[in-house]
């Protein structure tokens, strides 16, 4: 299938995908006479997983990693476990910090009378 099929069937995009080999992700895809990509259902399942690990927050060079351990049939499933983990407990922080951000915009916008006049608490909460 060509670039534009494979996308449409991984959800990837087309510039994604491009991006996803040049930096090895993918495997560079086999190319036909006219020199177009071809990708094969093997590709497209190699990207819906790349696809599913970025939804859940992993950052390239762990994807790299996972995908390492998703094709070694040997591998011990604490690993991922272990990242996984690892992985939530850094969006648990990410949410607290948004959350705190949230909590002090909204305090911030509380306070604030939000007329006509000059007078901002928001503008002078954040100048100090």
């Amino acid at each position: 299938m060509n670039i534009g099929q494979a996308s449409k069937a991984s959800g990837v995009s087309q510039r994604m995908i491009r991006h996803y080999e040049k930096i090895g992700l993918i495997p560079a895809a086999a190319r036909r006479d006219s020199g177009y990509r071809d990708y094969g259902d093997t590709d497209v399942h190699r990207l819906r997983f790349i696809a599913n690990a970025r939804d859940l927050g992993f950052p390239i060079e762990e994807i790299r990693t996972l995908l390492d351990l998703w094709a070694d049939r040997r591998r011990a499933s604490s690993e991922v476990k272990a990242m996984a983990q690892a992985r939530a407990d850094d969006l648990g922080r990410k949410a607290a910090a948004l959350q705190a951000m949230r909590s002090t915009l909204l305090a911030l916008a509380a306070h604030c009378i939000g007329d006509k006049r000059p007078d901002c608490p928001i503008l002078d909460e954040l100048e100090r």
